[in-house]
């Protein structure tokens, strides 16, 4: 392994509120924040750019976007003023083999920066958001992030943020998950141990766990980009886990 390749992370952002309130994930946001080596810029996946066809940000100075509604005034009030970088948007467009657009008016959205203030409060290591492009399958999202690899042994840390359980319509407060949730939770830790990509990939094959925790996929693509940038015996850890609201899994994942 390269010196100065980066690992690679997912993330289960879960709600917003997570930027502002300390609580388990928050925290282990924090403290992995502290433990990862320093990148020369991040590049994100998010749940929360979906568009047609590809596309990469290319702003000097991405905005923060508040794609939510009814949330304290304080959350409102977070800023994330990290820079951003074209020269690895025009990158990501070369290495990329179908055609990827540069976007200048997106910036940054909740599923990026909620993470990130957690992760680089000091908001000063340069990034780039890569979107969903709807038209794809969650094989050709994989064989599309297997492209970027390059990346993480020039000092880029690849980020996905979604959740691998994420079912909004049907959730509920208090501690009591759903069954199904948890389980179809257990089976992505599973898979991911045993490096059953194939299975994570064709993830309906679960069955109604499935269909329940996924209703729509942008939550739970961000994790095939991760898991597609894993090496030959390159190890995971779980650094955060667990089933919030009844049907949103926090699980993240350290590859590296």
């Amino acid at each position: 392994m390269s010196a100065n390749r980066m690992p690679v992370l997912f993330i289960g952002h879960g709600s917003p509120m997570n930027a502002i309130e300390l609580n388990p994930f928050s925290r282990a946001w924090i403290e992995i924040g502290r433990a990862l080596p320093r990148p020369k810029a991040i590049l994100c996946v998010s749940a929360h750019w979906e568009t047609s066809g590809s596309s990469v940000t290319a702003e000097e100075s991405p905005r923060t976007i508040y794609d939510f509604y009814g949330f304290p005034k304080e959350l409102y009030e977070v800023s994330y003023p990290a820079p951003g970088a074209p020269d690895l948007a025009m990158q990501v467009q070369g290495m990329v083999q179908a055609p990827v657009r540069t976007d200048l008016s997106w910036g940054l959205d909740h599923g990026a920066w909620s993470v990130l203030t957690r992760l680089y409060p000091e908001a000063n290591v340069p990034v780039v958001q890569l979107s969903l492009n709807r038209s794809l399958t969650p094989q050709q999202h994989y064989d599309l992030a297997r492209q970027l690899r390059p990346l993480r042994d020039q000092g880029v840390l690849i980020l996905g943020s979604g959740n691998a359980v994420h079912n909004l319509r049907i959730m509920r407060w208090g501690d009591s998950a759903y069954e199904w949730a948890e389980e179809f939770d257990r089976r992505v830790k599973g898979w991911i141990e045993t490096r059953d990509h194939d299975a994570l990939v064709h993830y309906e094959r679960a069955g109604k766990e499935a269909s329940l925790s996924i209703p729509t996929n942008e939550h739970y693509l961000p994790l095939l980009y991760a898991l597609a940038l894993q090496e030959r015996d390159e190890p995971v850890r779980f650094f955060a886990e667990g089933v919030t609201l009844g049907s949103i899994s926090m699980r993240s994942v350290l590859i590296g």
